[in-house]
């Protein structure tokens, strides 16, 4: 299969929907991520056994995950893209949990909105619940630990959860359908450069978006995110988090 024919399969998706994927494929993603998803299980578990009040936050981040990745934005060549609403949720509390609640939005999207797929969870889970929510609390912790102020600190660990899941799905298509003259690295760069056109700024906007509701929550819940060490109880990073 060509890739002009696989962005013509793949024309209102950005998640991998079912059966794109050769079955190795999916069953080697699916095995990559497993380990991920019972790691984040027992950590998700924990949380709640010891703190129970921390539910309703819980639970605002896999909704806030669910309505961004839910939508569905025109990208060039009849392809979608969307935000993936990652970052936050991996913040808070920490990328094993955001594994969880990552599959679980997938698994939800894909059995009542035809949004993804079943015989695709494995890869889409690799790339948004484990990728995206590493690589964005990565960026977020390094740049606290240089004392960049909070919220810049979220906006760019929201934008890199965003564009580094992207970047996933990119190599993951180029393994599943190589270009026939330049192979994996051509079929990378013409599916990264498809989705990078809308992607880049979907991944501004969605960092902005989670400043914003991260400030609302140190507001209305800032004994939580004290808590969870979003917030310090220090004056100076107080005032950073304003």
């Amino acid at each position: 299969m060509s890739i002009h024919e696989v962005l013509e399969r793949v024309s209102h998706i950005m998640h991998i929907a079912e059966g794109y994927l050769p079955p190795l494929h999916a069953v080697a993603w699916g095995v990559a991520s497993a380990p991920f998803v019972v790691h984040g299980v027992r950590a998700l578990d924990r949380e709640v056994r010891s703190n129970p009040e921390s539910t309703l936050l819980l639970g605002a981040s896999g909704a806030f995950t669910f309505v961004l990745s839910a939508l569905k934005i025109p990208s060039v060549t009849g392809s979608c893209s969307h935000p993936t609403g990652t970052g936050l949720g991996a913040i808070l509390f920490r990328p094993p949990i955001m594994a969880v609640l990552g599959t679980i939005t997938l698994l939800f999207q894909a059995l009542l909105l035809a949004h993804g797929g079943l015989t695709t969870l494995g890869a889409n889970v690799f790339s948004m619940a484990v990728v995206g929510p590493w690589a964005g609390y990565g960026l977020y912790r390094l740049l606290r630990r240089f004392d960049v102020p909070l919220m810049v600190s979220v906006f760019f660990g929201a934008f890199v959860a965003d564009l580094s899941t992207y970047c996933v799905t990119s190599v993951q298509l180029a393994l599943a359908f190589p270009d026939p003259g330049s192979g994996i690295p051509g079929a990378l760069a013409k599916f990264g450069g498809i989705f990078a056109v809308t992607q880049l700024p979907l991944a501004v906007s969605e960092g902005l978006l989670t400043v914003l509701v991260m400030r609302l929550l140190s507001r209305s819940s800032h004994g939580e995110l004290t808590r969870l060490g979003v917030l310090a109880t220090g004056a100076k990073k107080e005032a950073s988090a304003r």
